[in-house]
């Protein structure tokens, strides 16, 4: 089944998205593994392995439509120092990569391809979730103070 140019183009916008988010929060994970950061580190951890069966579904989709998945472009990875800093860089990737999501899904919808849109569709509704969680933190650690946020994150998830 021969897919459309532009979709499947945007569909590499999106993989590409997604294959640069893999490597950000896994590192991010185990950057707050080795501080001991358990719970910081269990959500990114499980955010990378999510964005790579997100990753795979765009891969299956994109040669499903004819099209070559590449695998070889990746983002800037934005890599904090400190705690604040890394959910600050995870939120900028999270609010830059939701206007190509929407783009995506409105494609689709004009070129009457629902698969790929319902796919975009519960990509969007999981980053959407996960900006929420990391504009939590953000609240959390100044209503808490970092000392008190660092310290509640010592334990699992």
């Amino acid at each position: 089944m021969k897919g459309h140019p532009r979709i499947l183009s945007k569909l590499n916008e999106v993989l590409t998205a997604e294959l640069t988010s893999i490597n950000q929060y896994f590192l991010h994970a185990r950057i707050y593994k080795n501080w001991g950061l358990k719970a910081l580190n269990d959500i990114c951890y499980k955010k990378s392995i999510k964005d790579m069966k997100q990753a795979d579904q765009l891969i299956e989709r994109i040669l499903m439509l004819e099209g070559l998945p590449n695998l070889q472009a990746l983002g800037k990875l934005r890599i904090g120092e400190d705690t604040p800093e890394m959910l600050q860089c995870d939120s900028e990737f999270q609010l830059e990569q939701l206007p190509l999501l929407r783009e995506v899904i409105a494609l689709c919808e004009a070129e009457q391809d629902y698969v790929s849109r319902d796919i975009i569709t519960d990509i969007l509704e999981y980053e959407e979730e996960h900006l929420d969680w990391l504009e939590t933190q953000q609240y959390q650690i100044g209503s808490l103070g970092l000392a008190n946020y660092l310290q509640a994150q010592l334990g699992g998830e």
